[in-house]
């Protein structure tokens, strides 16, 4: 069984921050690609930021400047980095991983349960 746990949510100001993490824990392989992302009421889920295992990153264009993703493969842990934070960043933010459980299962997604945050303006 694959988990992954999700931490540092929580209420902020805006123009704060705030730093997320994710530890994957369970029996697999090895984790391809991590990444983060949200969802608030009413709206579809959008791609925050992902990470590949070698370090290459992508973001939103709405948090560009604002947001860094960064990775401990040690660890299997996955973190953000949110400063100036806007009302609009208010979400559900979720932990993907992509993630190879054995040679023969193939690697599949799996997501963490959420982390809810809000920024107050």
């Amino acid at each position: 069984q694959v988990q992954l746990v999700e931490s540092g949510g929580g209420l902020v100001q805006a123009g704060g921050s705030l730093r997320l993490s994710c530890a994957a824990s369970g029996s697999f392989l090895s984790i391809n690609d991590m990444g983060w992302y949200r969802q608030a009421p009413g709206k579809q889920r959008e791609l925050v930021a992902r990470i590949t295992r070698g370090g290459n990153v992508d973001y939103a264009d709405s948090v560009k400047g604002r947001f860094t993703i960064s990775r401990d493969n040690a660890k299997n842990t996955v973190y953000l980095e949110m400063n100036s934070l806007k009302f609009e960043d208010t979400a559900v933010y979720y932990c993907n991983a992509r993630i190879l459980r054995t040679m023969l299962s193939g690697p599949n997604d799996y997501w963490g349960q959420g982390t809810q945050v809000t920024v107050s303006s």
